[in-house]
């Protein structure tokens, strides 16, 4: 989860959201060479002393300065696109895990296992313990297992809410009416926060998630215990 004055972006735990971070960084990287070229430019300019009085057109610089910036949108389109194609991609997930928003809590079903189903609210300021998070704990976790494809389906009862999880690099809006999905592959153990992300009401703010990512045969024995 984000901690006091982090600068960049969370730590990943999904290989999707490291294919995120590496495009961030190489999007970053070619606006600093542009904003260094750009200011060498202005800064030149303003402090030369070069004149042409009969100076009217210059179409080899014109020809550079058009041709130039579509060959550096090219070195960001194409990776944003191959990236986009593999975050729409499903691969044959092993869990199906549906999330219906509502005003403002979470609702959970698991449809492969007898359909467990639990509601998820925010733990109230006044009830955390001393190890809880204030508006991220919620009082039903979702558990799920590591090194597994993890199918979500995400949609709404009410008005559009978003399930957002930064270190995972997922982001899907739950439209009334409409059902969204998208996939996942939690990498290591450990609590993943989240929140709503859709401005959809006074408390929007206040519907956080928590994923438990656990190894697969402690998933399997919550799931006993839970049938």
């Amino acid at each position: 989860m984000s901690t006091w004055a982090n600068l960049g972006l969370q730590d990943s735990a999904s290989p999707l959201m490291e294919q995120l971070i590496f495009f961030h960084d190489h999007a970053l990287l070619i606006l600093v060479m542009i904003t260094v070229l750009v200011g060498y430019l202005m800064f030149m300019l303003f402090f030369n002393s070069y004149i042409n009085r009969f100076l009217l057109h210059g179409q080899l610089i014109e020809m550079i300065w058009t041709i130039l910036p579509a060959i550096i949108l090219l070195f960001i389109a194409l990776p944003s696109l191959r990236l986009l194609y593999l975050l729409d991609e499903i691969n044959e997930p092993s869990v199906t895990l549906k999330s219906i928003g509502h005003q403002w809590y979470w609702s959970y079903e698991y449809s492969d296992f007898n359909n467990i189903e639990f509601d998820s609210y925010m733990i109230p300021t006044n009830e955390l313990n001393n190890e809880g998070f204030r508006l991220l704990d919620v009082d039903n976790r979702i558990v799920l297992p590591m090194n597994s494809q993890i199918r979500i389906l995400v949609t709404a009862a009410d008005v559009i809410h978003s399930w957002t999880i930064p270190a995972l690099g997922v982001k899907v809006d739950g439209t009334p009416g409409r059902l969204n999905q998208t996939n996942f592959f939690i990498n290591r153990p450990g609590l993943f926060y989240g929140q709503c992300s859709e401005i959809c009401g006074a408390n929007h703010s206040f519907m956080p998630i928590v994923i438990e990512s656990v190894p697969v045969n402690y998933f399997i024995k919550w799931i006993s215990n839970n049938l």
